[in-house]
């Protein structure tokens, strides 16, 4: 159940039919040309139950090509920066109301014969739709300073195809929120 919670989150983030929004922030007075080194922090925010999942192994894969594409090197010990990832997910619903105009017919008799009549009838269409949006956050952070310099957030809409194929939607959302990272993949490296 967890799992299948954490996984339908982080689907939506590279499944919208439109993409998922992206946003970026940074630290202006981080220098992010003198970091050569990351590694993931010891219990991402994805492994809240005490083991890793399988999303935390699609995030971690996900993110260690981003991280290579632009020359960091994964660093076991003293790494220049240490990466974190969370997800969540909630259910929205929208409503839609639409004006509707119906023609109808109606016949009726009396003592006198029949008679047709054409009356409008007026009313409102209401349908409502519910669907679920999933977040997913990537934190880097100095390790020296122990402070947050780059985070990067996906939303978006979980669609059947996400939920299908995991590792792949995970993949492209990473890759989504990477696109807004300050340090440039290096020539070549994708």
């Amino acid at each position: 159940m967890r799992y299948t919670l954490l996984t339908t989150a982080l689907l939506a983030l590279a499944a919208c039919a439109s993409g998922p929004t992206i946003r970026a922030d940074q630290d202006p007075a981080a220098d992010f040309s003198r970091y050569r080194t990351y590694n993931f922090v010891p219990e991402p925010g994805t492994d809240r139950a005490g083991y890793s999942s399988l999303v935390t192994t699609h995030f971690r894969n996900a993110i260690r090509r981003e991280m290579e594409a632009r020359g960091y090197t994964l660093a076991e010990e003293n790494p220049d920066l240490l990466v974190n990832f969370f997800t969540s997910m909630r259910e929205r619903s929208d409503t839609r109301t639409e004006p509707g105009v119906f023609l109808g017919t109606h016949i009726y008799r009396d003592r006198f014969g029949f008679y047709t009549a054409w009356p409008l009838y007026s009313g409102r269409r209401v349908e409502t739709s519910t669907y679920k949006v999933g977040t997913a956050s990537i934190d880097v952070v100095d390790a020296a300073r122990r402070q947050l310099i780059w985070e990067g957030v996906a939303e978006g809409r979980i669609t059947r195809e996400a939920e299908e194929n995991p590792g792949q939607a995970i993949a492209d959302a990473v890759r989504d929120i990477f696109r807004k990272y300050p340090v440039a993949p290096v020539s070549g490296a994708q």
